[in-house]
């Protein structure tokens, strides 16, 4: 297969639907495409690709690799491997192979060429306070495909268009290419520019950045030195994979043994700043939108990282009283989205953490506006009971 072909296939999936994640190759099925969190199956005129054979995905990996060694050693030893895919003018790609019973199966993620901002991603406002930041530790966290990558570019844009600094990434792959604006920026690949996150961030110590972008908190040693850089004046950006700030905190702990956890809970007492949660909800007339939890580290919540969680001093507590600070639940920004119409109340029970909660601010946004707020007809009074009774 030449490279002409492979290009072929991509842009014939990218054009069968609108607002196009994913597209996904796997052995028996048709290629797909993922559109407003759906997969839809897509045919081709020109090419036999109704249902993929094992020969046909190895093929496709084969080609997406090109003959990178580092690349094959890893889907061979690991089962898996990331790398970025360009098609030139239109579109580029983080691409995920991996193995399952015996044959490949490829995920391609569709990156915009373009960087937006916070505020085009309807993202809170008090997210712009960041770029503020002079050190610390600052964590986008949320399930695989939430938008984490997305918005940190966007933050990371807010950072080059006002801060004349050194900017250094580590990225499995560059996902955004920024420009140089204000701040000058070096984005460093993991397999091209070095060869683990944790010896990335040992070596960006020596390179004089104030903010460092790390891709992934994938292990301790990746933790503890982002903590030591975030403890000598860096400012520290990465994600994590969980799902809200409370389990955030619990899964860097974790990562440590029984005996290091009073050291690590007072370490991110003082580095840590700000934990931004984050689901993408279905919107009304497709696309999708992000709702974000938000958390910074006031003095209750650091002493809740330091003691640990207790009844009515939870980090979901601490969140819902510090809207002054900027905080938001998830639950908050979910009734909002369905206080001015961007999604429906069916997907705000869907995504709710407290449904009870949200249920009850929904009957109280529908009661403000008329509406029905319960299915129950109008009762009556069944004036016949007690002659029922008597009769008997």
């Amino acid at each position: 297969m030449r490279r002409a072909e492979l290009d072929y296939i991509l842009n014939t999936m990218l054009d069968s639907h609108s607002n196009v994640s994913d597209l996904i190759l796997t052995v028996g099925k048709s290629p797909q495409v993922e559109s407003a969190g759906q997969l839809n199956p897509v045919s081709f005129t020109d090419v036999q690709l109704e249902a993929l054979t094992p020969f046909q995905t190895e093929i496709l990996a084969l080609n997406l690799i090109n003959s990178d060694r580092r690349l094959s050693e890893m889907l061979l030893t690991h089962g898996s491997c990331d790398l970025s895919y360009g098609l030139p003018g239109k579109s580029r790609f983080r691409v995920n192979i991996f193995s399952q019973r015996g044959t490949y199966s490829i995920v391609l993620r569709m990156l915009s060429t373009i960087i937006p901002t916070i505020a085009e991603l309807k993202l809170p406002e008090v997210l712009t306070q960041i770029t503020e930041e002079k050190n610390g530790l600052v964590l986008v966290t949320g399930a695989t495909g939430s938008g984490k990558s997305t918005t940190i570019a966007s933050i990371m844009r807010l950072f080059n268009e006002t801060k004349a600094i050194h900017i250094l990434t580590l990225e499995d792959p560059v996902e955004y290419s920024h420009p140089h604006r204000k701040a000058t920026l070096n984005q460093r690949e993991m397999g091209t520019d070095f060869d683990a996150f944790a010896n990335g961030l040992r070596s960006a110590l020596h390179q004089s950045p104030k903010v460092i972008v790390v891709g992934e908190m994938r292990d301790r040693e990746t933790v503890e030195i982002a903590l030591s850089a975030a403890e000598t004046g860096h400012l520290v950006l990465s994600t994590l994979h969980t799902i809200d700030a409370g389990q955030t905190i619990n899964r860097i702990i974790g990562m440590f043994q029984p005996e290091e956890t009073k050291q690590i809970r007072i370490r991110l007492t003082d580095t840590l700043r700000w934990v931004v949660s984050q689901r993408l909800l279905p919107m009304v007339g497709g696309g999708r939108i992000a709702a974000v939890e938000i958390m910074r580290t006031t003095l209750r919540v650091r002493e809740s990282i330091l003691n640990g969680e207790s009844e009515g001093k939870t980090f979901n507590d601490f969140i819902e009283a510090g809207e002054s600070y900027g905080m938001q639940s998830f639950d908050k920004a979910i009734v909002k989205f369905y206080k001015v119409g961007l999604i429906t109340e069916e997907t705000a029970m869907a995504y709710a953490s407290q449904k009870p909660v949200v249920a009850r601010s929904i009957d109280f946004i529908k009661s403000a506006k008329g509406e029905k707020t319960t299915d129950l007809g109008r009762l009556k009074l069944d004036t016949d009971y007690n002659k029922r009774l008597k009769g008997r």
